[in-house]
């Protein structure tokens, strides 16, 4: 299946990518997208999200502008990597029964295959560490496999630690400290990685509002002495930080102006609805901490481990950076009058090359 021009533009993007792959699977006959952004750094990475479009240029939309952003987390992250993004675009309705997801899963195997080493995969949403064992048939390229089969097993944990490492970092411009002992946050969404988040937050001593759209939700919430509330309340909540850990585009020209915290930083993909929400909240005097960097934790430990087999102290260092190089980018936002975004954009392009030096001039 070629990609036209026009197709980009209707998904909304300009195609400023080094290689976009798109086929119909020989088994499922689903369309298969494969992004990749950036390979200055090195083998593009990036996860594998099966979805429900209305069309598949939809989903292609969804793989350029991810796969865009994972070249700058990759690159904020200090990883030799650069930014790439697998969706497995499904029509409406499409259900898959098991032998249907291994055929679109063996699918997306091949495409990647085809980049010969180019690019290399992960879960996203909709897919899971099992799903990286049948991609790995078709495909050396994969990590995030379960620890059983040789994996790293599990990202969750990982990301929750690089967001409190970036917590703390957020902590420490705002409010003079890193502690967050006593500090108040609202956890948005409780799945696997905000209920290792939540849990880490109640241990440091600090004080949690929690929500989820799923009510069964409630019983992580209370078991870590948070106070349980709907979603609406938990997002308007008068704490100390947001934390973001659902879905994307929750951060909007609708729901900034209703924000009663005094910062935003979460592990969830895409916070912002369009970039320029983002002055919507510095407006506001909202500090919001680039999600790129935030939610970095869990990509880092499986390469650093599974691509890299680097020592487990040296991962572990990784992760501790992630609030030091968040610590950075809100100095440099502060110092500059520019929105930690635009701070961060310009730490990423520098670090791929884009630019021989960093910029700091004022916005």
């Amino acid at each position: 299946m070629a990609v036209r021009d026009a197709d980009v533009r209707e998904a909304g993007m300009s195609l400023n990518h080094q290689r976009v792959v798109v086929e119909r699977g020989s088994r499922s006959g689903q369309p298969i997208v494969v992004a990749v952004h950036s390979t200055a750094l090195g083998q593009a990475i990036g996860g594998c999200r099966l979805a429900h479009y209305a069309d598949w240029r939809d989903g292609l939309g969804d793989a350029l502008r991810l796969s865009e952003a994972m070249t700058e987390k990759a690159a904020l992250a200090g990883l030799p990597h650069g930014g790439g993004k697998t969706v497995i675009a499904l029509p409406p309705g499409t259900v898959l029964d098991e032998a249907a997801r291994r055929a679109v899963l063996l699918d997306a195997g091949d495409v990647i295959a085809s980049l010969n080493g180019g690019y290399a995969t992960g879960p996203d949403v909709g897919t899971g560490p099992a799903d990286m064992v049948t991609i790995g048939e078709r495909t050396p390229h994969v990590f995030c496999r379960p620890a059983a089969t040789g994996g790293s097993g599990d990202s969750s944990p990982h990301t929750a630690t690089g967001v409190i490492a970036a917590l703390r970092a957020v902590a420490a411009e705002r409010f003079g400290s890193p502690s967050l002992a006593g500090r108040s946050f609202a956890v948005l969404g409780l799945g696997r990685v905000g209920t290792h988040v939540l849990r880490l937050l109640a241990e440091s001593g600090a004080h949690v509002v929690a929500a989820d759209v799923d009510g069964s939700r409630r019983a992580a919430a209370e078991q870590y002495g948070a106070t349980w509330t709907d979603p609406h309340g938990c997002l308007t909540a008068e704490v100390d930080v947001l934390v973001p850990s659902a879905l994307g585009g929750l951060l909007t020209a609708e729901t900034v102006p209703r924000l009663a915290c005094s910062a935003v930083a979460g592990p969830a993909n895409n916070q912002l609805d369009v970039p320029a929400t983002a002055d919507l909240l510095h407006a506001r005097g909202i500090l919001w901490a680039p999600d790129v960097v935030v939610s970095a934790g869990g990509i880092v430990h499986a390469v650093a481990a599974e691509l890299h087999r680097e020592p487990a102290p040296r991962i572990t260092a990784r992760l501790d950076g992630i609030g030091e190089t968040l610590a950075g980018i809100l100095s440099a936002a502060r110092e500059t009058g520019c929105t930690p975004a635009v701070a961060a954009s310009r730490l990423a392009q520098f670090l791929v090359g884009e630019r021989a030096t960093p910029t700091l001039a004022a916005c």
